[in-house]
């Protein structure tokens, strides 16, 4: 069945039935690739609806693909197209507002979970009715490629935690891809559609939720497939200066406790930035340079930038 809006194109498979009351929505956002691999993936459960939406992507071949793929799913799915891109906070935001359970769970499209009882486990744990959960990250499952080699080392050491060493830091390792929320937090706390491009916008985010109603952390972890080329990390990290900037206005004191804040105020100190983060830039993107000093070299990078707006 279609819908039509002004702004956005509404479809729904043959398993949704618009009588019924999830109890668990599974939100994917996506932008120029296809979630379908997460799709079939996701093992049926009952109570769980799929909210799929299409940021603006504008590429009939992918639209294609998700429409092919949900098609075939024995979970009730909704799926929305944007007619042009809103950015991952609004975006986020537009999926809870059509997203019918008590809980949402995020996911971001490049993720897979890495356990076939991946949704049980989930609604397992709204059984105790918590506020906001994040079942964490891991690379089980991502791509060996040697193009990606550096995004792997450095991910492992900092995304791919444990529950108990998240639970140090709680609003720190809050990311939107394997968090699970209670309808009444996001009402009362939503995304600030105010930060654009990449980055910051889900940890802002549980700064302030964190302080209201707490952040739980588990291990019900998925892979993030999406690992990225060392060039595209330096212009994510670019991307996010102006979001890192937010933060900081917003919340100075948590800030003020990260290490990479921390070295953004020492380098702010150096008289020649400027040659700093060249430096560094060139030899994270340099293939013959040691994989650990590359790694460094990405993390001083983007202190470096950072450093203009501490």
């Amino acid at each position: 069945m279609n819908a039509h809006t002004k702004s956005a194109q509404v479809v729904l498979n043959a398993a949704y039935d618009e009588a019924a009351t999830p109890h668990l929505s599974v939100l994917v956002p996506f932008y120029r690739e296809s979630p379908s691999t997460l799709l079939k993936a996701l093992k049926p459960v009952a109570g769980v609806e799929i909210i799929l939406l299409d940021d603006g992507s504008q590429q009939p071949d992918l639209t294609q693909d998700v429409l092919s793929t949900i098609d075939d799913l024995a979970l009730p799915v909704k799926f929305i197209t944007l007619p042009a891109n809103e950015g991952r906070a609004r975006g986020r935001n537009r999926l809870t507002s059509a997203a019918r359970g008590n809980y949402f769970l995020c996911l971001d499209s490049d993720m897979l979970p890495d356990h076939p009882d991946f949704l049980e486990r989930w609604i397992t744990v709204t059984q105790d009715n918590p506020a906001v959960v994040f079942g964490g990250f891991s690379l089980l499952q991502a791509p060996q490629d040697k193009a990606f080699a550096v995004h792997r080392l450095m991910a492992g050491k900092s995304d791919c935690l444990d529950a108990a060493t998240r639970s140090l830091q709680p609003e720190k390792y809050v990311f939107t891809s394997n968090l699970l929320i209670r309808r009444d937090v996001f009402k009362a706390q939503d995304f600030d559609a105010s930060f654009t491009g990449w980055g910051w916008e889900d940890v802002e985010w549980a700064m302030r939720v964190a302080n209201d109603f707490g952040v739980r952390h588990i291990d019900n972890t998925a892979t993030h497939m999406g690992l990225d080329r060392a060039e595209i990390l330096a212009r994510k990290y670019e991307q996010s200066v102006g979001n890192f900037a937010r933060v900081i206005k917003k919340h100075p004191e948590v800030v003020a406790q990260y290490p990479s804040y921390k070295i953004a105020r020492l380098i702010r100190r150096l008289p020649m930035r400027g040659a700093l983060r060249a430096t560094v830039k060139s030899i994270g993107l340099n293939d013959n340079m040691p994989l650990k000093l590359r790694a460094l070299a990405l993390r001083v990078y983007r202190a470096a930038l950072y450093a203009e707006v501490v």
